[in-house]
């Protein structure tokens, strides 16, 4: 699972760059604009109505499970939100995994 959730991040954090980079490119960092542009219609109002409600989910689905199973970089999955749930979800995921990984390996063969 571990190369998966590898794969989902590098698509998920090319996929909404490739888009990104070159509006950024041509617009600046027109925050008020980038607004305007993700609203202008219906589908593209759906869209990140979508992606806000999914961050927003993914930001909880860290903290907690992030908190149940003690782990100690919440951080960067958080921070990868900046690209987007795409990104993020899959980090966490894969964080996760070697999480609990390096958690099963422990309880094999506890030091000493």
């Amino acid at each position: 699972m571990q190369r998966i959730y590898l794969l989902l991040c590098i698509v998920g954090a090319a996929l909404p760059l490739s888009q990104f980079l070159p509006w950024v490119s041509a617009h600046g960092l027109n925050i008020p604009l980038l607004v305007a542009h993700a609203v202008s219609t219906p589908v593209s109002a759906f869209a990140w109505a979508d992606v806000l409600v999914a961050a927003a989910t993914v930001v909880v689905f860290i903290l907690v499970e992030g908190q149940r199973l003690s782990m100690k970089q919440r951080w960067l999955p958080l921070a990868a939100l900046l690209v987007g749930p795409s990104l993020a979800l899959p980090l966490f995921l894969l964080l996760r995994e070697r999480h609990v990984s390096r958690q099963r390996a422990a309880s094999l063969h506890p030091p000493g």
